[in-house]
């Protein structure tokens, strides 16, 4: 699937304020989002310093993201839920946060229960594979594609 550099940008900016959500960012958590910033093909220092300021970045919009196919929200919702996942706990906070973004994308909700209740079962795996991995970004009329 193929898709534009600001729904890259969406997608890379609302993972980080999942992230950000319970106020702690763990080990694995860094992990995931420098994966998710290569497969999006941004810069590795742009992630990494994106990820070390977001606690205390007040000029990120906070809103979910919206994009434009409900195949890409639900993208956007597995490699969400396996993210909150990964330390062992899906806080209240980021549930609250995907179930806002899967509602603002018309998502199901009992879709979105199944997937969280999916994730749960494999919480730690975190060499799985991400739903961004099958995306490519499309830089001025070509597309990068993502591995």
């Amino acid at each position: 699937m193929t898709i534009t550099v600001r729904e890259g940008s969406e997608y890379f900016r609302g993972l980080l304020l999942l992230i950000s959500k319970d106020r702690k960012i763990s080990e694995p958590e860094i992990n995931l989002m420098k994966r998710i910033g290569k497969a999006l093909r941004f810069e590795k220092g742009f992630c990494e310093n994106a990820i070390r300021e977001i606690l205390g970045n007040k000029y990120v919009p906070c809103e979910p993201p919206e994009f434009s196919t409900n195949e890409l929200a639900k993208k956007f919702i597995k490699d969400g839920l396996t993210l909150a996942a990964s330390d062992n706990e899906i806080h209240p906070f980021e549930e609250q946060w995907l179930t806002s973004t899967a509602e603002k994308n018309g998502l199901d909700v009992e879709w979105f229960v199944r997937e969280r209740d999916n994730t749960a079962k494999r919480r730690r795996d975190l060499d799985a594979h991400l739903e961004v991995e099958d995306l490519s970004v499309e830089y001025s009329g070509r597309s990068l594609y993502s591995s």
